[in-house]
């Protein structure tokens, strides 16, 4: 099975694709979970939040939407990332592109392991696990 990465309608980001593939694969292992297919889609706010009235209902712009297909512990899904809204973001944070794209991948991924944003706890545990994942694509 993969971690595969495309893009709609922008150009792929530059980054390097085989450490964040680790780094997602090793989480995985951690939780005891089978990689099936995930698949990332970069692309434009315009097309996100087509994504997100059409399928979600919701008529805002976000900068990842998780689609989840994961079947007991296989672990697959389509995650669409606007890079339009991830680089507004990491102006808004001060943060670099890249930086700000790790932890936008590794966002969506989270939910895919079962972590939740929704409550105060959950956001400041989320971070945390972003900001160890951004960490480790500067180590490996």
């Amino acid at each position: 099975m993969s971690i595969a990465f495309y893009c709609e309608d922008v150009d792929l980001p530059v980054l390097d694709f085989l450490i964040i593939n680790k780094i997602l694969k090793h989480q995985l292992r951690i939780k005891h979970l089978k990689l099936g297919t995930i698949n990332y889609i970069f692309c434009s706010d315009n097309y996100l939040i087509g994504i997100n009235q059409k399928f979600l209902n919701h008529d805002y712009y976000t900068d990842v939407i998780t689609f989840d297909y994961t079947l007991e512990s296989l672990i697959s899904a389509d995650i669409y990332i606007s890079t339009e809204r991830v680089f507004y973001n990491s102006v808004i944070f001060g943060q670099s592109f890249s930086d700000e794209l790790i932890r936008v991948i590794s966002h969506g991924f989270l939910h895919l392991l079962g972590y939740n944003d929704k409550e105060c706890e959950e956001k400041i545990f989320m971070k945390e696990k972003e900001d160890e994942m951004i960490k480790n694509s500067k180590v490996l």
